[in-house]
């Protein structure tokens, strides 16, 4: 037989052995890799960015020493720790992302699998962590490079390991939840009691594997928190205590919450001004039930390719399935300027846990909430270097995607064993940075929330932006981003609002103006720093610091 029929029919057989996905392709698939660091040191196991283009990582204390000294001769002296009582290296940097450098960081305690949001003036507020840090509150300050921690004694009445901190709309935070902790508590401290109950986390809880850590929780444009945990999820007003609405499970009853660590987001929050305003949240990947006690067994299980989209202020809320390219497990969802979902990161079998998670999955995916239904997801460029347990990635104010970590590991481990402990950190850069769209590109020129003022609630916003190529002007559009706390695959206090309102007017060559109007309330925008971007043709500008109050 002819080489060129049997070539056929292996292509024949190959494609029909495929899963069918209608998944929106190129001839070549977008999005570019880079190494920033090569190593940073530490295990990028948390990261924040803040409002000076800072990131604050952190790893754990008891990993051992660390591959970065602390500056000085300084040395952490902590009798109770489990690992290395006097310990002289870093397990945490701040990542200056303009210079591309960082330096070392000191933790008093342990800040294993905690959790944390940046309150309205700028700070970082970190809580909880495993051992001596449980119960410890940490603040870092935004700075010019001479800052460090500043620890607060046992700030917290609860013990908080793998809890979920959402910022809310006077400035306080909620944690809710964390290893046995079926309960949430504010922070800063006001009133009596201190800690309040919350069944919802027992009743999600799985025996053995328990399958609610880390739940993940959104503000609700009414002011609620939407609570999603193992497979299901309520509408919770944390005020009175009360569940305003129970959702139904989401179909196939799989768990989507650590160990079995899926991840969630938070829709774009458009048409700001009307009266209902639609909040969609999106659940995706996981690992089918009872795979972490396979996993222990050393049988991995292929992980979920589905995701679940519900309405969550609709009258008969139900969750609209669909299928990934891939499937994934410790995933990471990040929302990119445009409104695009970044899913990143992960592995297609097993569980979150030591040295439970199996076939890399290096290819990122995006999805369009506005597309066809089927024709959602578009896959992406893979990088070379397995991001699995621990993996973190959060949004840039230049829009693009800052990558660390990697550690299935209870220590740092490099050689020997199947996924290395993995210190460097990369950008992704999604296709909408590359140089074929300069001519599309917005860049602000200025607006009425420069550097150094804040906006206020339902006022008119003016930005100034320059456009090379042929503006379309129903195709732009300002969009505001709340940077994210990122950890265990879920970001913290992620939020993309598009401005409404708009009115664009040309003043110059290329130049225009673009009028919107600020969010109305702290229940859909509280109050902080966010990144403003224009949008033209799902095309972003670099983004600009705003303050909100």
């Amino acid at each position: 037989m002819p080489s060129s029929i049997l070539f056929f029919l292996f292509l024949q057989l190959f494609f029909a052995v495929q899963p069918c996905h209608r998944v929106v392709t190129s001839a070549a698939a977008g999005g570019r890799w880079q190494i920033l660091q090569k190593s940073i040191g530490i295990v990028a196991m948390h990261m924040q960015l803040l409002n000076n283009d800072r990131v604050v990582i952190y790893d754990r204390t008891d990993f051992g020493r660390s591959n970065l000294s602390l500056p000085q001769g300084k040395c952490r002296d902590d009798s109770s720790e489990l690992v290395i009582k006097h310990d002289c290296t870093a397990h945490s940097v701040e990542y200056d992302v303009l210079a591309n450098k960082f330096r070392p960081l000191m933790v008093q305690t342990n800040v294993w699998c905690s959790s944390g949001a940046v309150v309205p003036d700028g700070s970082l507020i970190q809580t909880g962590g495993f051992s001596d840090g449980e119960r410890k509150v940490r603040t870092f300050y935004p700075c010019n490079g001479d800052c460090d921690w500043v620890e607060t004694g046992d700030g917290l009445k609860a013990k908080r390991w793998y809890a979920t901190n959402h910022i809310l709309p006077d400035g306080k935070q909620i944690i809710i939840g964390g290893r046995r902790q079926f309960n949430y508590e504010f922070y800063p401290k006001t009133s009596s009691p201190d800690v309040y109950s919350l069944p919802f986390l027992a009743q999600t809880n799985d025996r053995g594997s328990e399958n609610n850590l880390y739940p993940f929780v959104f503000l609700n444009s009414d002011g609620n928190l939407f609570i999603f945990a193992n497979n299901r999820a309520i509408l919770f007003d944390y005020k009175t205590g009360k569940v305003v609405k129970t959702y139904p499970a989401i179909p196939g009853g799989d768990p989507r919450s650590y160990p079995s660590t899926g991840s969630a987001v938070l829709l774009p929050l458009k048409n700001l001004d009307a009266a209902t305003i639609e909040a969609e949240v999106l659940v995706c990947g996981g690992a089918p039930k009872g795979s972490l006690e396979k996993a222990a067994k050393r049988n991995f299980v292929k992980a979920l390719d589905t995701c679940g989209r519900i309405k969550i202020n609709d009258p008969n809320p139900q969750w609209v399935m669909e299928t990934m390219p891939y499937a994934r497990v410790m995933g990471d969802m990040t929302l990119l300027p445009n409104g695009v979902v970044l899913i990143i990161n992960g592995a297609g079998a097993g569980t979150a846990g030591w040295e439970n998670g199996r076939n890399p999955v290096l290819n990122p995916i995006l999805y369009w909430p506005n597309g066809a239904a089927g024709s959602r997801f578009e896959s992406l460029n893979p990088s070379t270097i397995p991001r699995v347990y621990h993996s973190t990635a959060i949004l840039l104010r230049d829009g693009r995607v800052l990558v660390g970590c990697s550690n299935p590991h209870i220590g740092y481990e490099f050689n020997g064993v199947l996924f290395p402990t993995e210190l460097s950190l990369e950008a992704f850069s999604p296709p909408y940075l590359d140089a074929q769209h300069n001519y599309l590109r917005p860049t602000i020129v200025s607006s009425t929330a420069s550097k150094g003022k804040y906006i206020g609630y339902g006022q008119k916003l003016l930005v100034r932006f320059k456009v090379t190529g042929k503006l379309m002007a129903d195709r732009i559009s300002v969009t505001m981003v709340a940077p994210a706390f990122n950890t265990h695959s879920y970001s913290m206090n992620h939020r993309l609002l598009v401005l409404g309102n708009t009115r664009v007017t040309s003043v110059g060559t290329s130049t225009y103006d673009i009028q919107v109007t600020t969010p109305r309330s702290g229940y859909l925008a509280p109050s902080g720093h966010y990144i403003l971007y224009v949008v033209h043709q799902d095309i972003p500008s670099t983004g600009i610091w705003v303050k909100i109050l």
